[in-house]
């Protein structure tokens, strides 16, 4: 990983991206392939080190909104390109998405967004239960209503992704500043001025936050309001299966959030808890494998008892309507963040990193992302809330 730990860090810099995961990293590629120079990523740990390093990995153009639904497609589009732009194999595998349906509403819901979805050409499709099973063979149809299958979508791996934009970005000139804690921020009149950090102050000309499930808090440096909050997710793995595991799309229980796919040598398992607090603590508890099990006997209850052999929990960084926060601050007109994406930064970083270049270099961006605004809550302007899965 290119990456170095300093004792100081730059004096000055044209621009200053705090956090150093795949958000941060794809901004900070997408400004050094457009020229920019002079820019600093500030790391307080290493690159990947937060929610960067623990996500799913899905990768999916699956939305109910078309803003969404664009940002998720062109994302998914940089991803299979990955290999040559930046250059880096990350793991791609296109099996598809597949959501499990139990109930009409479910199913009217999900149609009417598969109908956004072609219209932005995005191949999902509604099928019947058996076409589900034929699909994933641990399913089980009974109670089944429909399914929605997205065959372009797939999974990744989220920590190749960020070593990829970020020996990238260090080819061209970016500072990686890990091991590097920003103490406070510097403000004058309607501009900042300059960050603080753990091995000194750097006067900037701008501020991107990218800090995910930390952004409140840099936000609070400079009186900017970015609601995100902290929520745990965890996952498992099972033990390596014989035979080994069908080939099977990410396959999602809808009802009960449940949801699996391949990884390596067995599965991986995970579910939202209705129940989780919201908070930064990342302790892995394998008490929550009982709300997938019981979900599994109902939905696949070939895995409801297969063994589990460890996982881990990371953080989402959630907001209010579950969608994204990007954009300028009205307050601070050289204060720029992209956070607060409830799950999906992942799926959305390569889109975004355009997003916020453009922003950056004050040109037109390829779609509007004002309905993403952090004022849009002090407003009441709020976009239609994502179902908050994975």
């Amino acid at each position: 990983m290119p990456s170095s730990a300093f004792r100081t860090v730059p004096p000055t810099a044209d621009t200053v991206i705090i956090g150093g995961g795949v958000m941060g990293t794809s901004i900070a590629f997408h400004l050094a392939e457009a020229g920019a120079k002079n820019i600093v990523v500030i790391e307080r740990g290493e690159l990947a080190g937060g929610s960067s390093g623990k996500p799913i990995g899905g990768v999916r153009a699956h939305f109910s909104d078309p803003l969404n639904i664009e940002l998720g497609n062109r994302s998914l589009r940089a991803y299979q390109e990955f290999p040559c732009r930046p250059g880096t194999d990350i793991g791609l595998d296109p099996v598809g998405y597949l959501f499990l349906l139990t109930t009409e509403q479910q199913a009217s819901d999900f149609e009417t967004s598969v109908g956004i979805q072609n219209s932005l050409q995005v191949p999902s499709r509604m099928i019947s239960p058996d076409e589900a099973k034929r699909l994933c063979p641990y399913v089980s149809t009974d109670g089944l209503v429909a399914a929605v299958h997205s065959p372009t979508d797939g999974h990744a791996r989220p920590g190749l992704v960020v070593q990829g934009y970020a020996r990238a970005a260090a080819r061209a000139g970016v500072t990686l500043a890990t091991g590097t804690a920003v103490t406070g921020v510097d403000t004058a009149g309607n501009r900042v001025t300059g960050v603080h950090t753990s091995h000194g102050p750097i006067a900037c000309g701008t501020v991107i936050c990218a800090a995910g499930a930390w952004s409140a808090q840099i936000g609070d440096m400079v009186g900017v309001d970015l609601p995100v909050v902290p929520v745990r997710r965890q996952l498992a793995f099972t033990a390596p299966l014989t035979p080994r595991a069908p080939r099977i799309p990410f396959t999602i229980d809808f009802s009960s959030t449940a949801y699996f796919h391949n990884s390596d040598d067995g599965l991986l398992f995970g579910l939202a808890d209705p129940d989780q607090e919201a908070g930064f603590d990342t302790t892995w508890t394998p008490g929550w494998l009982e709300l997938f099990r019981a979900a599994a006997r109902d939905r696949a209850p070939a895995l409801a008892d297969m063994k589990t052999v460890g996982g881990w929990a990371g953080l989402y960084e959630n907001t209010p309507d579950h969608n994204a926060l990007i954009g300028r601050s009205g307050e601070l007109s050289n204060f720029l963040y992209a956070t607060g994406f409830s799950g999906h930064g992942f799926l959305q970083a390569p889109a975004v990193g355009e997003v916020v270049r453009d922003l950056c270099l004050e040109r037109e961006t390829f779609t509007d992302i004002t309905p993403l605004s952090a004022d849009r809550f002090r407003q009441g302007a709020e976009i239609r809330p994502e179902a908050h899965i994975v």
